[in-house]
């Protein structure tokens, strides 16, 4: 991903680049049931660093594993490159925790640029305050070995119902989060940001209480005249 790129989608929301995927026949791409574990005000952007969680076999997941250091949960949060997002697939499921408060202070410290899992994080409270964009489901106190067995990093995972190919550029705003196939992120990325400027528009007007039909979409060239006069009076 350049840098032109990774702007661009620094200021787009998930809805729009869910409708611009859409229009290229992506229905699935919005990683279900993930929401902000403290809300940033800004976009987390960055390509996919995966890890994946299976059902736990108790003879496998004692205490004593956290010992071992190519534990894959810890292996993951010590490889993630530099402005990545490293995206867990937990099932689905928050019954035990995907990391906790230290492992993703250490991931922010190495320079990650985010978190997801579709399971739940303990310590909550503490990552909400840290300076690095997580999404969970929900709070989660046990450890993953509780249930959850980390078995294997950077390899194509589902969380959330998404597919996700390590590469992929992951957006996440205030709501919720989109996975955008690496190969899309550019030709997405300028679709998304001309959407997102009719859009302010249509805002502007909507409260001068102009109504939405032939409005949005726009369907009347008056209103595509109107747009025009706006964008170059605005510099948009």
């Amino acid at each position: 991903m350049n840098d032109e790129t990774h702007e661009k989608l620094m200021g787009v929301s998930v809805a729009t680049l869910a409708t611009a995927l859409f229009k290229h026949g992506l229905r699935n791409q919005v990683i279900q049931g993930v929401h902000p574990v403290g809300r940033k005000g800004r976009n987390m952007v960055g390509p996919a660093f995966t890890l994946r969680y299976m059902p736990a076999r108790e003879d496998r997941n004692q205490l004593s594993e956290f010992r071992n250091p190519e534990h894959p949960q810890r292996m993951a949060i010590e490889t993630c490159p530099i402005g990545s997002v490293l995206v867990m697939d937990s099932r689905k499921q928050a019954h035990a925790a995907s990391a906790g408060d230290i492992l993703i202070t250490r991931l922010m410290m190495r320079g990650g640029a985010g978190v997801v899992t579709d399971g739940g994080f303990r310590d909550a409270a503490v990552i909400a305050e840290l300076n690095i964009p997580a999404y969970h489901t929900r709070p989660s106190s046990p450890t993953n070995l509780t249930n959850n067995e980390a078995i294997a990093i950077n390899e194509p995972i589902g969380c959330g119902d998404a597919p996700v190919f390590p590469g992929d550029i992951i957006v996440g705003d205030d709501d919720c989060v989109i996975v955008i196939p690496a190969h899309m992120a550019e030709e997405i990325a300028k679709e998304a940001v001309e959407m997102t400027v009719y859009e302010d528009f249509v805002v502007e007007q909507v409260k001068k209480g102009q109504g939405i039909i032939g409005l949005y979409p726009c369907t009347k060239d008056e209103h595509r005249t109107t747009f025009e006069a706006w964008r170059k009076a605005s510099g948009r």
